[in-house]
C-alpha cells in the first residue's frame, strides 16, 4: 500500500510542476508567497516536498526522514500493545 501512495505521490509532484501555471491561476498570489519566489516558486517548493516525501514513503525509509523533527518536536511514545 505505500508503494502505491508513493507512486502516487510522485505523479502528483509532476503534474504539478508540469501544470504548475494552470494550478498558479487557481491558487491564486497571496503575500507570504512574494517572499518566497512567488506563487509559481512555492508550488514548485510543495511539489520538491511531496517528490522526497514520496521516495522516502516508497522505499520505507520515512522514518529516517522525519527523525529531525522528532529530536525537536519529542512525541509521547505510545503503549506497546500486549501479545497473548
Amino acid at each position: 500500500m505505500n508503494f502505491l501512495v508513493g507512486l502516487t505521490g510522485i505523479a502528483l509532484s509532476l503534474a504539478m510542476i508540469k501544470y504548475r501555471s494552470k494550478i498558479a491561476d487557481m491558487v491564486g498570489s497571496a503575500d507570504w508567497m512574494m517572499k518566497l519566489g512567488g506563487v509559481y516558486n512555492v508550488i514548485l517548493l510543495a511539489a520538491f516536498a511531496i517528490f522526497i516525501f514520496s521516495v522516502a514513503t516508497v522505499t520505507g525509509t520515512t522514518d529516517v526522514f522525519l527523525a529531525p523533527i522528532l529530536w525537536i518536536l519529542p512525541l509521547p511514545e505510545s503503549p506497546e500493545t500486549p501479545t497473548f
